[in-house]
């Protein structure tokens, strides 16, 4: 997909992504290509994504180091391939997990 594709399916959308027929996590999608990831336990990373030679890259306010992935639309919905690691399985996006993405406040100690 080019970003302008993505961009289109994306933007305003929570996507649940699967692996193996695993949960594997949820972002949301915001204006100004800024996202949340979330792998659905409770802790969410703030984000934005952009396009560099093809690949959508996503960068994190806590990891500077672009994770890029390459995104096809595939039946009723997105499949992503991880372009960093080569050969590694791909994620799908998934209707119902049965898990809800919940971002927690930050740790406080006492």
């Amino acid at each position: 997909m080019s970003a302008e594709e993505f961009d289109s399916y994306t933007r305003g959308k929570t996507l649940f992504y699967g692996q193996n027929g695993a949960s594997y996590g949820a972002e949301v999608y915001m204006d100004n290509r800024r996202v949340r990831w979330s792998f659905l336990d409770g802790q969410c990373k703030e984000g934005e994504w952009y396009e560099e030679a093809g690949h959508i890259c996503f960068v994190y306010d806590d990891n500077p180091d672009p994770q890029c992935w390459t995104f096809r639309k595939e039946g009723s919905g997105l499949v992503a391939r991880f372009q960093n690691s080569p050969g590694t399985t791909d994620l799908y996006e998934a209707d119902d997990l049965g898990q809800e993405m919940i971002c927690l406040g930050p740790e406080i100690g006492v």
